[in-house]
């Protein structure tokens, strides 16, 4: 298989709604290795596939995504601010997306989102789903909030995991090499790096003690040769189909 893997962020987001099944669709049909989503609980407990904890800048709705229904999610148009023609995308639930890509190939990138801090409820409800599930080895469950991953390997030691990883952890960390020690410390298997983090040394470091490195969010194809001289495994993108082309081209 080519490295790296190209994974859609959101869905195929630079063709069609981020986190909608049109965007997930679209992924699956450009030839994307994976896809990345992000999951919360509506207030009825079910995870949902939503980036933002609010409505508004994907449906001019000033509510909380945890103070409506699943139900209700599904009939919200998350669709038309970015083409009218997608009116009629509504927020899916992560069963939803599931049960899509247990039919399709691919790496399912599960990020779980948790503004309340409490996010004990997501994971057992995320793990619910989880157990059982045909292509649970094709899952990696990944997060910002580290003891969500601990967590998460409590309820599903098989799972693999990922921790995630933003340039502001460098005003807690001194250097870099400290990501991976944290990393560890919380059991996850692998990192996920915003694309000014992932340094030579810090990914050579992942890789000598078997810990696969994801880059996010990457939409210039120069970062295909940057991938391949680093050794890095995934890279999460906006544009699936161009990156396809520039690694596919080489």
């Amino acid at each position: 298989m080519k490295r790296p893997l190209i994974i859609a962020h959101r869905g195929d987001s630079r063709n069609a709604p981020e986190n909608t099944m049109a965007a997930f669709r679209a992924a699956i049909e450009c030839g994307a290795d994976g896809v990345e989503f992000d999951v919360q609980l509506a207030n009825d407990g079910v995870p949902v596939v939503i980036h933002d904890y609010d409505l508004r800048r994907t449906a001019s709705l000033r509510t909380k995504v945890a103070e409506v229904s699943s139900r209700e999610l599904a009939r919200t148009d998350v669709g038309s601010w970015f083409d009218p023609k997608f009116i009629n995308e509504g927020v899916p639930t992560l069963k939803q997306l599931l049960a899509l890509y247990e039919k399709a190939s691919g790496t399912i990138f599960i990020e779980l989102k948790c503004e309340s801090g409490e996010f004990k409820p997501l994971v057992a409800a995320v793990a619910n789903l989880l157990k059982g599930y045909s292509a649970l080895d094709r899952v990696i469950v990944k997060s910002f909030r580290l003891g969500a991953i601990a967590e998460m390997k409590f309820h599903m030691p098989q799972v693999n995991t990922a921790a995630l990883f933003e340039p502001s952890i460098m005003t807690i960390l001194r250097r870099r090499r400290y990501i991976i020690a944290m990393a560890r410390e919380f059991g996850a298997d692998g990192i996920s790096l915003h694309t000014s983090l992932a340094s030579a040394s810090l990914i050579g470091d992942a890789k000598a003690l078997d810990m696969p490195v994801t880059v996010w969010t990457a939409d210039d194809p120069r970062w295909i040769d940057r991938c391949r001289d680093r050794q890095i495994d995934n890279l999460i993108t906006n544009d699936p189909q161009r990156l396809l082309a520039a690694r596919d081209s080489k």
